[in-house]
């Protein structure tokens, strides 16, 4: 929680200062209104940029249907060659993916029911944006999680890393931007389903814009090419209206961590509205892996908060 304390004495300096120009001149400005659920109704969900270095994808396809050509999610198998990855990463990849072809699903934040950092959390199906003049509420579909955005304000000076890091946003003209440092590594920490590491030097901008549906369609196409496309439901989320042609909600962002990349790399993700509402989507209801024999490694106090 963060807390601003300003002295009487303080005023003029107050109404003078850059941070209060800029939000003074976003309150006459038109802000966009980014309210209501919305949805991405496929898996893993990144969808490469039109050009530059995109994210990893998957070297496994389905070979036929409907789909036949997209990254198989039943596979989860990422392209080590992939140039943003160092060497070591590009190892950790490979390896995911062995484990994958083998038929076994290697643990990752959702599986074993543990927080999911950025970017892998812009996989999930829906997503809800509560906006203030302060602070932007980010809810998340999936075991609900939820991001706040702090708004016209800057990093702290020490960041004490979170699972979903230290946010702060802006508006530029009609676009949101929010860029987020300090994001938590833990056991089963990726960047993507396939596996890509991350370090705490991980910092993701997100770029937020609406767009109307000429604007979103080449979005939408890039991701019926690489993703597999499910119509949603109570277990993949809400469900979307095939013939929306209304409003979309497109996210821009990028990544940098200079101990797992060997350069910044761009995706998007283009979401809709859907026709329904989303259904409450636990994972942490039954623990108990049966065919493994095993228990996930969900989350457990050692003792009392209190």
């Amino acid at each position: 929680m963060r807390s601003i304390i300003i002295a009487t004495t303080a005023t003029v300096t107050l109404f003078s200062s850059p941070a209060f120009a800029q939000q003074s001149s976003q309150r006459t400005a038109s802000i966009p209104d980014f309210s209501g659920i919305w949805v991405h109704p496929s898996l893993p969900g990144f969808e490469p940029p039109s050009s530059g270095p995109g994210p990893v994808t998957n070297r496994s396809r389905l070979s036929g249907g409907p789909q036949k050509g997209v990254g198989n999610p039943a596979q989860l198998v990422g392209d080590y060659t992939n140039p943003i990855l160092q060497p070591w990463a590009a190892e950790v990849v490979r390896k995911h993916g062995e484990i994958s072809l083998a038929g076994v699903a290697y643990p990752n934040p959702w599986n074993q029911c543990w927080p999911a950092g950025l970017p892998f959390i812009f996989s999930n199906p829906g997503i809800q944006l509560l906006q203030r003049p302060e602070k932007i509420t980010i809810l998340y579909q999936q075991d609900h999680e939820f991001r706040q955005v702090w708004m016209n304000q800057r990093h702290p000076a020490q960041v004490m890393p979170s699972w979903h890091g230290d946010s702060v946003g802006h508006y530029e003209g009609d676009t949101l931007v929010i860029d987020t440092v300090g994001i938590k590594v833990g056991p089963f920490s990726m960047v993507d389903w396939y596996g890509s590491p991350q370090t705490e030097a991980l910092h993701v901008v997100e770029r937020y814009q609406l767009l109307d549906y000429a604007g979103a369609k080449e979005g939408l196409e890039r991701d019926a090419k690489e993703n597999l496309q499910f119509p949603g439901g109570t277990d993949d989320g809400p469900a979307p209206d095939p013939n929306y042609v209304g409003k979309h909600l497109q996210l821009q962002f990028t990544v940098e961590d200079e101990r797992v990349f060997t350069t910044a790399w761009s995706a998007t993700i283009t979401y809709r509205h859907p026709l329904d509402e989303w259904a409450e989507y636990v994972c942490a209801e039954n623990r108990h892996v049966y065919w493994a024999g095993v228990d996930t490694a969900v989350p457990a106090a050692d003792k009392p908060d209190f």
